[in-house]
């Protein structure tokens, strides 16, 4: 199991993060998504670690022990915003270029960075999440919208403190309705869900999802101009491979379906027969298969 007793500052957060692997293999980071933790990577990094990298697993902002430095800082929980935490975790350890992996917002900021910092990542692989070029989000068709409920549950007026009354209930609906039954036990949930303990949990889960839909939601202002150039953006011309379950009742595969006309540095897609939105858990050993083999091409 991964050890997230590591921190260190970075201009807005001090992260807490795992750090394992042989010291000079290639860096690999790993970011998780909602609603999970950065211990949902453990049997995925163990395996890359195992075939010689070295993987950084950062507990993401309002997640687990990571913190925010100052108490008025804008609890932005875009995928810039969550992008940006990686570069400046990036830096706060001199990594200059890694490759990059992300499950469901952490998917979104793989994306994100191929986008905004291409120099500095080699790869991305994304779980769970299709492209969205610019960053833009449009109401998707009725049976995603279907399938989004609980994003539209946060957009109604008394959404947010229904869900700060229960956010580990909240969770768990998810966790029971995402994937096919049996895929967890109460153990894990449980462990997991600690990390919603963290007091800006649900204001960055908010934040999150309102934001797509809800006008006057609050943005980190130094990340002004990222937004702006995040908006130009359409082709990425980063390595990608996209992973996603075809038993995923959160983000239907084939949203993630007939998109190789946006990845101009080369693009993959895997789809992993009877998994749910948590490959990287339900389906791990498939999942590290297939990162080995292409972080491994040339």
């Amino acid at each position: 199991m991964l050890d997230f007793d590591r921190h260190i500052a970075t201009p807005t957060l001090e992260i807490a993060y795992a750090d394992s692997g042989p010291a000079e293999g290639p860096v690999v980071f790993l970011m998780h998504g909602w609603p999970d933790a950065a211990r949902g990577w453990s049997a995925v990094a163990a395996r890359l670690n195992a075939a010689g990298y070295r993987t950084v697993v950062p507990e993401l902002r309002g997640a687990g022990g990571t913190r925010f430095l100052k108490a008025d800082a804008v609890r932005d929980g875009s995928a810039v915003a969550l992008m940006q935490d990686a570069i400046d975790l990036a830096d706060a350890l001199k990594i200059e270029s890694f490759d990059f992996v992300g499950h469901d917002w952490g998917a979104r900021a793989a994306y994100t960075l191929a986008a905004l910092y291409p120099e500095r990542v080699r790869r991305i692989a994304a779980l769970s999440v299709g492209y969205q070029p610019a960053g833009a989000f449009d109401v998707p068709d009725f049976a995603q919208s279907r399938r989004w409920w609980y994003q539209w549950f946060m957009s109604l007026d008394a959404g947010p403190d229904a869900v700060a009354a229960d956010p580990k209930g909240f969770a768990r609906i998810q966790w029971d309705t995402w994937a096919p039954s049996g895929w967890y036990d109460e153990a894990e949930f449980a462990a997991t869900a600690r990390a919603f303990e963290n007091p800006d949990w649900v204001p960055i889960t908010l934040n999150s999802y309102r934001r797509r839909w809800c006008k006057g939601e609050a943005s980190d202002p130094a990340l002004a101009s990222l937004y702006e150039k995040l908006a130009a953006v359409e082709k990425l011309g980063t390595r990608t491979l996209t992973i996603h379950g075809s038993a995923d009742s959160c983000t239907d595969p084939s949203t993630s379906d007939g998109q190789a006309g946006y990845f101009t540095g080369g693009y993959r897609r895997m789809v992993l027969d009877g998994v749910g939105h948590f490959p990287q858990r339900e389906a791990s050993d498939a999942v590290a298969d297939a990162l080995v083999a292409f972080l491994s091409e040339n």
